[in-house]
């Protein structure tokens, strides 16, 4: 199940970064399109998730990881949607960032530790 959850984050992230460039070269048919895929991966990426908290038996760094990593979603979710409506997005690319860190460092370090 790890290696389905990352794979799903990696699309994911992806998936963001083509519909965000797409998005900025006014590409609106071909961004929507994208867009909706990446929807799609997030429930994925969630699902997968969970699956992975259940796995670590609800150990409080995974649970730790799981709601940063939704705080994740919705900050790349927000910069999308903001951004086609020409809103603000800045707010929105530090929450990104932080949340990334925080999101990596989890995963990669500490959930390392509890070897499932």
């Amino acid at each position: 199940m790890l290696h389905a959850h990352y794979t799903a984050w990696l699309i994911t992230l992806v998936l963001f970064v083509i519909s965000y460039f797409l998005m900025r070269a006014g590409k609106g048919k071909a961004q929507n399109m994208i867009h909706m895929i990446l929807r799609v991966f997030y429930i994925l990426t969630v699902i997968s998730g969970m699956l992975l908290v259940v796995g670590y038996s609800f150990w409080g760094p995974s649970i730790v990881k799981g709601v940063v990593a939704l705080w994740l979603l919705f900050s790349m979710e927000m910069i999308l949607v903001r951004g086609e409506k020409g809103k603000i997005i800045w707010p929105f690319w530090l929450q990104f960032l932080f949340a990334f860190l925080t999101v990596f460092f989890y995963g990669y370090s500490v959930l390392h530790l509890y070897q499932l």
